[in-house]
């Protein structure tokens, strides 16, 4: 018989929520900080111990590190820029113990400018190589739309420099501000303004200053919905199906339509190949479930309108658009996580504050 021992490996408890992430965090904690400090194995020791443990918890979780000082650790959970996944890291960063020599941050923080440099793809992106100036337009002047000018921009690598900017912008605005501030950027060369240049230094006074003005313009804007007509829109859908779609006639035609920025859509897959794309009796018994669950949840007097509604294709789309994006997130995930069984359950949330995502209901 062999006198060689067995090594036991301690059996970590399962991540189901966040108070269970961080006490296997602050369990490793130790660990973590001396892989963040030394760094020349902090993929293996720390990264790829962390990475799945995140996932436990739910897809779209990020994060940076770094020391802060000689003593203190730096964990920064990110979105990476996505709306739908920002609140789940404001909760999870809430949640966190207080740990000697660790500080954790939710989402990237404003920088200054005079602070820092991003490197990319061996060009640099700072106060020196960027200005910008705003696009405004007539008919959506409420949207904050940038054209961003680098002064080494080349065909060439257009991609790469605009992936660049992108990430100098999440850095110096922070990430909440690059996600709420702004609607679209454009990325030229110095020689194709069509306007006047502006120093990047001028851009956070510059969105605050439109943020103000946008806030008093709409502040107090609220539409009850109880009693607004619908339409009931029937046709084919591209494949031959049966199209079906019910819109609200009055928020189609709104005109404080920019109050409600955002658009939340949850889209449930069903089998429809028998229906001509339609739900069965059965799925469209569990469809309504879920969608008196999103009423109940996501009120109109609360900031969220229900805009309509789409199926066809074995598809079912809601929509819903909204004052704010973190509510929409944690509905649709409760619904993913209850029904993603029955069906594929995906959604998305996005900024579009003349809701033009819409309009291809009016072709109906």
């Amino acid at each position: 018989m062999s006198n060689a021992r067995k090594k036991f490996t301690k059996k970590e408890e399962p991540i189901r929520n966040n108070s269970d992430f961080w006490k296997w965090f602050e369990a490793n904690q130790k660990d973590f900080h001396q892989a963040v400090k030394v760094r020349d194995h902090i993929e293996r020791d720390f990264f790829e111990r962390l990475s799945p443990k995140l996932a436990k918890l739910k897809d779209g979780y990020f994060f940076l590190a770094g020391m802060l000082n000689e003593t203190t650790a730096e964990l920064i959970l990110t979105a990476d820029g996505n709306p739908k996944n920002i609140s789940f890291v404001e909760d999870l960063v809430a949640e966190a113990p207080d740990m000697e020599g660790w500080k954790i941050t939710g989402l990237k923080p404003p920088a200054d400018i005079k602070d820092f440099c991003i490197q990319l793809g061996g060009y640099k992106f700072d106060e020196e190589n960027l200005s910008f100036y705003p696009d405004d337009s007539p008919d959506f002047p409420d949207e904050i739309n940038l054209t961003i000018a680098h002064r080494e921009w080349n065909e060439k690598d257009q991609k790469e420099i605009t992936v660049g900017v992108y990430v100098f912008l999440d850095n110096y605005l922070g990430e909440i501000d690059a996600i709420t501030k702004i609607d679209s950027v454009n990325v030229i060369r110095r020689s194709d303004a069509e306007k006047e240049l502006i120093p990047i230094g001028k851009l956070k006074d510059f969105l605050n200053w439109r943020e103000k003005e946008f806030v008093e313009k709409y502040e107090g804007s609220r539409h009850d919905t109880e009693n607004d007509e619908h339409s009931i829109l029937e046709g084919d859908s591209e494949s031959g199906n049966r199209y079906l779609a019910v819109v609200n006639n009055f928020l189609l035609n709104w005109d404080r339509k920019a109050s409600h920025p955002w658009i939340a859509a949850l889209t449930i897959r069903y089998d429809g190949r028998k229906t001509n794309g339609m739900p069965s009796r059965g799925d469209n018994e569990k469809l309504a479930q879920i969608e008196n669950y999103l009423l109940e949840e996501l009120k109109a007097k609360d900031g969220y309108l229900h805009f309509g509604r789409r199926t066809a294709d074995g598809e079912r789309e809601n929509y819903f658009a909204c004052k704010d994006f973190r509510k929409p997130s944690k509905v649709f995930f409760e619904i993913e996580k209850k029904f993603g069984k029955l069906f594929s359950v995906e959604y998305d949330i996005y900024r579009d504050k003349y809701w033009q995502s819409f309009e291809h209901f009016r072709t109906y």
